[in-house]
């Protein structure tokens, strides 16, 4: 048996265990004891192992191998063998466990699938997951629904450096009055603004300026604002990408920036990482002048998707999930076909449940699941 390592540290040198003795004359001799650790500096170096005893009935067992001596004490010992410690004080093989598991088996996720699910920080991917048949294939795109509004969010900050006008800061907030604003009727026109202009996509209600009502209303008439009323679904892809970055394969499966993007998983968590690395605009405006969205408990709300017993706020093309008893603070854009991408309220982590799904509330069923699975992988407890 080898001796096992000493505890890590910076510049500490424990010396090598000496040899244990060679039984004498009898079956194989026992491996000589382990170096003791060194405290807190580098690893000792492995005790060797006791030499095998001569064959006989009764040999003597070979003599301990003597301890190792303490390693010289580190600036900072890094954690052992046991695994890497995430920020939550847990391991990243505790984390990825209790995520894997709580996708898995969590009745709040297995009613959803099939479905693709993946968590990562800003350098890669950590963990990812297919969880049912058929499989998600997260190079393959899919329609993702309100997801949209955080990518238009993000080229509007980008385009602008943050310098919004307020029209524009009204409109990435839902608060200009454009409510009766019908996403469907998009896919019977070629461009933004033919959309615009069916039946009553572009009438105003000067009575609710101010007043949030989340609807794809705004983004259309600040789309038209910016010059790309004419612009077909190509046509928005490449000016999108000419903002965010043409690295990220984005597209639209009708021309309604808040809805209309259809685009693979693995895009959208290219997206979500450049967030994360600062790449982007939107970074430094996370969370940033919210506006509160429940009508039950804010008076300047008229209309949200959010189940009326939670209270999220909305910024600048995204959610965040603050309500005060279930709420972590998460940055997301659920889609109403059951994509939920989210950044985690320390932008240390990003994640994506990735779906397609045509019933009734789609989009609460996949924040259910994909927050437990958030909660699981930062806690490292299993949900």
């Amino acid at each position: 048996m080898t001796a096992c390592a000493g505890g890590v540290g910076s510049n500490g040198s424990g010396s090598k265990g000496s040899t244990g003795s060679t039984g004498t004359s009898g079956t194989t001799g026992t491996t000589g004891s382990t170096g003791s650790t060194g405290a807190t500096g580098s690893t000792g170096t492995t005790g060797s192992t006791g030499s095998t005893g001569t064959t006989g009935t009764t040999g003597t067992t070979g003599a301990t191998g003597s301890t190792g001596t303490t390693g010289s004490t580190g600036s900072t010992g890094t954690t052992g063998s046991t695994g890497t410690t995430g920020s939550s004080g847990v391991t990243i093989e505790q984390q990825i466990g209790a995520a894997t598991e709580t996708a898995n088996n969590d009745s709040d996720c297995t009613a959803i699938e099939p479905f693709y699910w993946e968590i990562g920080d800003s350098a890669s991917s950590i963990v990812t997951g297919q969880v049912g048949t058929p499989v998600v294939d997260p190079a393959s795109p899919i329609l993702i629904a309100s997801a949209s509004k955080w990518f238009w969010g993000s080229y509007i900050l980008q385009k602008t450096g943050g310098n919004l006008t307020a029209d524009q800061t009204n409109s990435l907030r839902m608060l200009t009055g454009y409510n009766t604003f019908d996403s469907a009727l998009c896919v019977l026109t070629p461009t933004l603004q033919g959309c615009l202009a069916l039946r009553q996509n572009g009438v105003q209600d000067a009575g609710a300026i101010g007043e949030f009502y989340y609807t794809g209303g705004d983004d259309a008439v600040q789309g038209v604002a910016e010059g790309l009323g004419p612009d077909n679904d190509a046509a928005l892809a490449t000016e999108l990408e000419s903002q965010l970055g043409t690295d990220l394969a984005l597209g639209y499966n009708d021309p309604d920036l808040a809805g209309g993007m259809k685009l693979a998983p693995n895009t959208e968590t290219q997206f979500l990482r450049k967030i994360l690395n600062d790449q982007l605009v939107i970074h430094d405006y996370l969370g940033v002048n919210t506006v509160c969205t429940n009508p039950v408990t804010c008076p300047t709300a008229l209309f949200t998707p959010v189940p009326s017993n939670e209270s999220w706020h909305y910024s600048y093309g995204h959610w965040v999930e603050d309500d005060p008893n279930v709420g972590d603070g998460a940055f997301s854009s659920p889609g109403a076909f059951g994509t939920y991408p989210w950044i985690d309220s320390t932008k240390t982590y990003y994640g994506v449940v990735a779906r397609v799904s045509f019933a009734n509330g789609a989009y609460s069923q996949s924040v259910y699941c994909g927050r437990k699975i958030r909660k699981a992988f930062v806690t490292g407890i299993e949900q």
